[in-house]
C-alpha cells in the first residue's frame, strides 16, 4: 500500500537552513547586524504578526521590536533564502504595545494555524521558535545545582556557571494512534475537547519505551483494548508546549471497550462510512473530527479514504 501524504499538516513545513554546526558565541550578534534579518516575536506565549493584506506574516523586521523597551532571549533559528531568522522572547505585557497598531495582530498560535493566517511554511518556523523560547523561559536555573544558567550556542543551549553542566532544549515524544478493527476505528473524546469532537488516542512515550509499546500501553490503559501490529505513518511538531507527535495506525486484537473515565469522557467504534461523514461535517449527530492541521485528522482521513 502506498504511504499517504502528510503534506499540508500543520507545523511540518519549515524551509529554514539551521546551520547547527555554526552556533558559536558571537553568531547572534553578527547576524543581527544584517539588514535582511527577520525575527518571530513571542510575547509570553502569544506570537506577534504583521498584517500583509488579507493575511499576515510572523517574520518581523528587527526594527519592529524597537518599541519594546526590554527583550529577553533572542535565539538564531537559521537562514531563509540567505536571510538570518531569529526568535525573540518578550514579556507577556509587550503584546499590548502592538494591539492598538493596525499593522500588527496578536493571537495564540493554535488560532493562527486553524485560521491559516500565515503561510504554511511559516508555521514550522513559529513552532520551532515558540518551543525553543518556552524552554528558555523555564530553564533559567540549573536542575542539577540550582544555580542560574546563561544563554549559549546561539540559543540552543544554556550553561550553568556554578557547576558547569550544559543543558539542551527538550522535545517530548507523544504516540498518537488510530486503532482499527476491520472496517471500524476507535475514537474518543476528553471533556476539554470542542463539543462533539472525537479524536485518536494519544499519550507520552515513557523512558525506555519503544513507540510500538507506547501505542499498545496507552490504548490498553485508556480504552482496555489490546493492540497487535503497529505501523508508523507520519510525525508532527506540536508546540503546545514542545512535543513531537508520532502518528501510527494500530490493529486491535479485542473489541470490548473499558474507558479510563479519568482520561476520557467517551469512546466508541466508528464505521468508515460514519467517519467520512464526520470528516465532511455531515454526521447526523453533528459529530466531527479534529481540524486538518492536526495529525489526528491525517491519521483518520488516511484510513477512511483507504
Amino acid at each position: 500500500m502506498a504511504q499517504p501524504s502528510a503534506r499540508g499538516l500543520g507545523f511540518t513545513e519549515n524551509r529554514l537552513v539551521r546551520h547547527s554546526a555554526e552556533r558559536d558565541a558571537g553568531l547572534v550578534e553578527r547576524y543581527a547586524r544584517d539588514e535582511s534579518a527577520r525575527t518571530i516575536a513571542i510575547a509570553g506565549d502569544i506570537p506577534i504578526l504583521r498584517r500583509n493584506g488579507g493575511s499576515a506574516t510572523s517574520l518581523l523586521r528587527l526594527s519592529d521590536l524597537a518599541r519594546v523597551p526590554e527583550r529577553r532571549e533572542q535565539a538564531f533559528l537559521g537562514t531563509l533564502s540567505g536571510a538570518p531568522v531569529f526568535a525573540t522572547l518578550l514579556d507577556a505585557g509587550a503584546a499590548e504595545l502592538f494591539t492598538d497598531d493596525a499593522d500588527f495582530l496578536t493571537l495564540d498560535l493554535r488560532s493562527i494555524a486553524v485560521q491559516g493566517l500565515v503561510p504554511p511554511d511559516e508555521l514550522g518556523i513559529l513552532a520551532e521558535g515558540k518551543a525553543l523560547l518556552f524552554w528558555h523561559a523555564r530553564h533559567r536555573f540549573c536542575p542539577n545545582c540550582g544555580g542560574p544558567t546563561r544563554f549559549a550556542c546561539a540559543g540552543f543551549r544554556r550553561d550553568c556557571a556554578a557547576c558547569g553542566v550544559q543543558h539542551f532544549p527538550r522535545t517530548d515524544p507523544v504516540a498518537i494512534m488510530l486503532v482499527t478493527r476491520g472496517e471500524f476505528c476507535l475514537l474518543a473524546r476528553q471533556a476539554r475537547f470542542v463539543a462533539k469532537s472525537y479524536s485518536c488516542l494519544a499519550g507520552f512515550i515513557e523512558p525506555g519505551e519503544t513507540i510500538e509499546d507506547a501505542v499498545r500501553r496507552e490504548t490498553f490503559e485508556e480504552a482496555g483494548i489490546a493492540v497487535g501490529e503497529v505501523r508508523y505513518l507520519a510525525s508532527q511538531p506540536w508546540p503546545f508546549p514542545s512535543s513531537l507527535m508520532i502518528g501510527c495506525h494500530a490493529q486491535a486484537l479485542t473489541e470490548a471497550i473499558l474507558l479510563d473515565r479519568d482520561e476520557l469522557e467517551d469512546g466508541r467504534w466508528f464505521s468508515k462510512a460514519e467517519v467520512r461523514l464526520m470528516l465532511a461535517r455531515e454526521h447526523p449527530e453533528g459529530l466531527i473530527t479534529p481540524p486538518p492541521i492536526a495529525i489526528a485528522h491525517f491519521l483518520i482521513r488516511s484510513w477512511a479514504e483507504g
